[in-house]
């Protein structure tokens, strides 16, 4: 590093360092300083580079607020971040509403309450009202708080699904947004706020002032809500096993599965109360490999009809069904986010569920197939909730990614407690006629064809490698891919379709073996991942050739994965 370059990270390390409110990530830096003072050592060199990295810039706000790795520094998550970007939503706030509510949630990962109380000590300083939660909840509860409470704002400290070492700031906006997470251009103007706050020394921040919500002003009336979303007289008969993966959701799903009227679901032991650090699972999504295993485990002792998982944060919900057959030698089976988005559907329209059914361009299209057949409305969006609870009229929305919204005038993002009990719900009504949701897959294949998905992530530690490869893909683009033709190549960068523009590629193809196919490709908004989405959609002529169709369906979708990384160089 040059000289001047040097002195100048120096300068802003300790700039930093005299602001920073938090001993422990002052003791942090500190220690970091030290290392590149001293005699040039392995130490030396690994300090230097960590404290670049910490000072290449500024974590950014956008859509999805904040996430990132703790630590101090403007490229962490940390309390001078968060006291920064609360400033910024505040003075946002204070253009419409001088008085206005914000409801502050959190979840149980490090630091998590202490920036919720530094949200609150901003909002109160800044002439807002501030109101906590009353303890680590499920983001839904504080996105149902939003608009029970007719809050100007609220803003969730999670980081959801991401590493121990991660935390997150979700911002909800009621008014217009309804209680939704934030869309062009508030993020924007947000993120304009917090870029103009000056020292954090300038920055007040109340002693008190702020309200702690007790569960009986939230807590429950977000339960009984959610209990509604049930037939109080549809059958209640189903044994489930259930895993809240070290997170928060435990002791709001057992709730909310007594105040439905269902038996109390058998809680994975080792993974059932709150831990930040995850230590049974090495990534704590209910998608990633292995993390289920526990679960699974458990299942077999108990022989559940079902098994269930949230995420970290409860926002999400995983579905696994008993399969002898199972790949992974567990006996169960995990359901993808499109076949639970689908049987969710299904169940809707069921029960004359009206309004508009609503997904994402990287989820399966059999959505539009029971949308059209039911006569309701479909609607397209880009990915993520903040785009799904957008939709006209929405009734049911979801994303390939776990999130279901069942009860969007609730809570207008997904929920994976209300999720849990539809899924229940149905479950049991197919148990009482001697069926499973397998069968209703089988069903949904033989009326609108096998939909059939799955997904090539690449994991980077160069975020320049995402660049490059989709760089790699827009100046050569594919012609075919597993011997697809490729009928049609949109960029999304340049919109079109009613969308906003995105990074993305969208491929349809068609060929011989199957009947249509998609490939849709993107970077992760809130991981350093490339991902793409595929789909491949197989004729189904009789219930006897449904194997043969699915067999078709893998083998197509293994050749997609196969030609496109090699497209995309990845």
């Amino acid at each position: 590093m040059k000289p001047t370059a040097a002195t100048d990270l120096l300068t802003r390390a300790r700039t930093w360092l005299a602001e920073d409110p938090d001993p422990d990530t002052r003791a942090e830096l500190t220690g970091l300083l030290a290392s590149v003072e001293g005699d040039a050592s392995e130490e030396h060199a690994r300090a230097w580079s960590e404290l670049s990295a910490r000072f290449s810039g500024t974590l950014q706000f956008g859509t999805a607020g904040l996430r990132g790795e703790m630590g101090a520094g403007p490229m962490r998550m940390n309390r001078a971040v968060v006291i920064r970007a609360a400033a910024g939503l505040a003075a946002y706030l204070r253009r419409d509403a001088e008085h206005g509510l914000v409801v502050i949630g959190y979840d149980a990962r490090h630091k998590s309450y202490d920036f919720a109380r530094d949200t609150a000590a901003v909002m109160v300083a800044a002439g807002l009202n501030a109101a906590l939660l009353p303890g680590p909840l499920p983001t839904p509860v504080l996105a149902f708080a939003v608009r029970h409470l007719d809050a100007a704002a609220g803003v969730m400290v999670t980081a959801s699904h991401n590493p121990p070492r991660d935390n997150g700031y979700k911002v909800y906006l009621g008014g217009e947004l309804e209680g939704s997470q934030i869309v062009p251009p508030h993020d924007a103007g947000i993120a304009d706020r917090i870029a103009a706050i000056g020292s954090l020394d300038q920055v007040p921040l109340a002693e008190g002032g702020w309200e702690v919500l007790s569960e009986a002003e939230i807590l429950e009336p977000y339960l009984a809500r959610a209990a509604a979303v049930v037939d109080p007289h549809a059958p209640r008969d189903l044994s489930v096993v259930y895993t809240p993966l070290h997170g928060v959701g435990r002791d709001t799903l057992l709730a909310a599965f007594k105040r439905a009227g269902f038996p109390t679901p058998s809680t994975v032991v080792e993974q059932g109360e709150p831990d930040p650090d995850f230590p049974t699972v090495g990534f704590p999504n209910p998608e990633e490999p292995g993390a289920m295993d526990l679960a699974f485990r458990t299942a077999a002792a108990l022989g559940p009809d079902l098994v269930i998982a949230n995420d970290p944060d409860a926002d999400r919900l995983a579905v696994a069904v008993a399969d002898p057959g199972a790949a992974n030698g567990t006996g169960w089976r995990m359901l993808s986010g499109d076949e639970v988005g689908a049987l969710l559907a299904a169940h809707l329209v069921a029960k004359r569920a009206a309004g508009t059914f609503a997904t994402t361009i990287v989820s399966s299209s059999l959505l539009s197939r029971i949308a059209e057949t039911a006569g309701l409305r479909y609607a397209e969006t880009l990915t993520g909730f903040k785009w799904i609870s957008r939709a006209e009229d929405l009734r049911y929305g979801y994303e390939e990614a776990l999130g279901y919204c069942v009860d969007p005038d609730a809570v207008r993002d997904k929920d994976g407690i209300s999720a849990a009990l539809t899924v229940a719900e149905l479950a049991a009504d197919l148990k009482q006629s001697g069926r499973t949701l397998g069968d209703l897959l089988d069903d949904l294949a033989l009326t609108h064809g096998l939909h059939a998905t799955d997904q090539l992530s690449v994991r980077v530690a160069d975020l320049r490698l995402i660049g490059e490869a989709m760089a790699r893909l827009r100046e050569h683009p594919p012609t075919a891919l597993a011997g697809l033709r490729v009928d049609s190549a949109e960029d999304l960068e340049q919109g079109g379709a009613g969308l906003p523009p995105t990074d993305g590629l969208r491929y349809r193809l068609s060929g011989p073996s199957v009947g249509s196919a998609r490939v849709v490709v993107r970077p992760s908004g809130t991981e350093p991942k490339l991902k793409c989405y595929l789909e491949v959609v197989v004729p189904v002529a009789s219930g006897d050739v449904l194997a043969d169709a699915r067999a078709t369906a893998a083998g197509v979708l293994a050749a997609l994965k196969r030609d496109l990384a090699a497209a995309g160089g990845f």
